[in-house]
């Protein structure tokens, strides 16, 4: 009962970190004090459930930043035994930015938090603001059930989200790696995703998804097609078209420079898409380095 008092008294607390950024700013401000400290004496944290930093969004955020610095300060915390170093708990992006702009400070709110505490207002920053894709929402979620024996009720009154919301995040970890990749990488939407959850075969939908833009609704018939014993419907029937060998020969040499899965789809109208599948931040860092050789 102490424990979910506890919890409960956190979550009102979120409430005043996590809030519109006026508010936040204005609440924290009162409640602990704002501070500037070097850039450089920040740390991100390995508990930040954000993995994937969009290059053209890091862009962006620069740039505004250098116009107009940081709006926004940085939640941190103390690192126990080292002095003037302090862990990131929420606004890793911003200091990225920060130092892509050449700030010599920032702004930050220096809190009391312990790791439970510290992985809450993470993840309620990032998912509030819609920071996190499907994936790193769902492996947030199943880490304070794992680490800190929350339930899913528990999950739903901290994070602000409903229980539904919070089951059917969790359930798309099921899904096979590679769909699981798919889902990070923004090719397959996380509608796409639960409903791949209904299907045989999640990995070759999620394939057919990319390459012949099959739509939620689509995979649902299908699901519900299988569901009653039927082989085939009007859209799993729907034959795959076939690539001109120059376009399989052009994937094919990208895929073995790059080392990752490539899909280039043609339309008629002459316009076209590339998708680059990575597994890993690891792969996305790489491939962005040789993007900007």
């Amino acid at each position: 009962m102490a424990e979910e008092q506890g919890r409960s008294r956190l979550g009102r607390g979120l409430a005043a970190l996590i809030g519109d950024v006026g508010e936040e700013i204005g609440a924290i401000e009162r409640a602990r004090g704002q501070r500037r400290v070097p850039v450089e004496f920040l740390r991100p944290s390995a508990r930040n459930p954000r993995r994937n930093f969009a290059e053209e969004e890091l862009d962006d955020l620069t740039a505004s930043v250098r116009e107009r610095g940081i709006l926004q300060p940085i939640i941190v915390r103390s690192i126990p035994g080292m002095l003037d170093a302090y862990e990131i708990i929420a606004g890793e992006r911003r200091w990225r930015a920060a130092q892509r702009a050449e700030l010599h400070d920032v702004p930050v709110i220096l809190v009391e938090a312990d790791d439970r505490e510290a992985l809450e207002i993470a993840i309620v920053e990032n998912v509030q603001r819609s920071d996190l894709n499907p994936m790193e929402e769902a492996a947030g979620y199943e880490r304070l059930i794992a680490e800190f024996s929350y339930t899913q009720n528990d999950l739903a009154r901290v994070i602000g989200k409903s229980r539904s919301h919070v089951a059917n995040t969790l359930r798309l970890s099921k899904l096979p790696e590679p769909v699981r990749a798919l889902v990070s990488g923004g090719a397959v939407s996380a509608g796409h995703a639960r409903a791949l959850l209904s299907v045989s075969d999640p990995e070759l939908m999620a394939k057919r998804i990319v390459e012949q833009g099959l739509s939620v609704r689509d995979i649902e018939r299908i699901a519900q097609d299988e569901a009653r014993g039927e082989t085939k419907s009007a859209v799993a029937a729907k034959p795959k078209p076939e690539k001109d060998p120059d376009t399989r020969a052009l994937e094919k040499a990208l895929e073995e420079a790059l080392g990752l899965s490539v899909v280039i789809s043609h339309r008629p109208s002459g316009a076209g898409e590339v998708k680059i599948a990575y597994r890993t931040l690891e792969q996305l860092d790489a491939l962005c380095r040789r993007l900007k050789a």
